[in-house]
């Protein structure tokens, strides 16, 4: 059995919510959120976070986790895994790596070991990616384009992922049992795998649409996906955060 090593990268700059992974209206910071999810999955024998900022090192080792230090310049998150990866002394030489966003406090645990298991099990020997898919919400809009959909095959396996409602039914009142389905951002794969992809140069539609899962299938590659039931994602702004907050206080009073 292969060691299944989840790696959390983590940065203190975003865009929209500069340092919530630090963000501890909860009592505790976001990242740590997110760690102790990761740790009720039963695949995983090992969670570790990867960052290139000392306070968000320290807020980790500070809850008893794991952390390793990476450079600053890296372009995205794979990048930065791929670095990670590489620090990590595995019995079994080559690791099943699990990309878990730093943003998900309320992944499921299960869901990781679906995933796992989904990539375990392909049958296609050009397998190089697992991921999850999931139907849409009733408060979602697949028009949103923050919300990557994805078409899958009869196997499970990716055909496209785009931030455009796909696939576009042209005649619906004939076509009902068609479903647009979600990507549910998590990626599990080899450790040799993801050092290849980062050597990788972007490709087409990868930078057309700004989605990395693009790279892997543009080279010939095929990801498959488990389908699952998300209800809720990831944190990008103030207020998804607030919401997670006032959730969250709900459940634990």
């Amino acid at each position: 059995m292969s060691d299944v090593i989840a790696i959390i990268p983590a940065r203190y700059g975003s865009t929209r919510f500069p340092g919530k992974a630090l963000a501890d209206r909860t009592g505790r910071p976001l990242i740590q959120h997110v760690y102790e999810q990761a740790r009720q999955a039963r695949a995983l024998s090992q969670v570790m976070v990867a960052t290139d900022d000392v306070r968000i090192e320290q807020a980790v080792r500070g809850f008893g986790g794991t952390a390793v230090m990476t450079r600053p310049d890296h372009p995205n998150g794979t990048s930065r895994l791929a670095e990670a990866a590489e620090t990590i002394s595995a019995a079994s030489g080559d690791p099943v790596i699990v990309n878990v966003q730093g943003d998900e406090p309320e992944i499921e645990p299960a869901h990781i070991d679906m995933a796992v298991e989904a990539f375990l099990g392909s049958e296609d020997d050009r397998t190089r990616m697992g991921t999850l898919a999931a139907p849409f919400q009733p408060d979602e809009d697949p028009h949103n384009t923050n919300i990557v959909k994805v078409v899958l095959d009869r196997q499970g396996r990716a055909l496209y992922f785009s931030r455009a409602p796909i696939p576009h039914v042209r005649d619906p009142e004939e076509h009902t049992s068609i479903e647009v389905l979600k990507h549910v951002g998590l990626y599990v794969y080899r450790r040799s795998f993801l050092a290849e992809y980062a050597r990788w140069i972007p490709t087409p539609l990868e930078q057309a649409e700004q989605l990395e899962q693009l790279r892997v299938l543009e080279n010939g590659f095929a990801v498959v996906a488990a389908r699952v039931e998300a209800v809720h994602h990831g944190i990008d702004t103030p207020d998804q955060y607030d919401e997670f907050v006032t959730r969250w206080k709900q459940q634990h009073g």
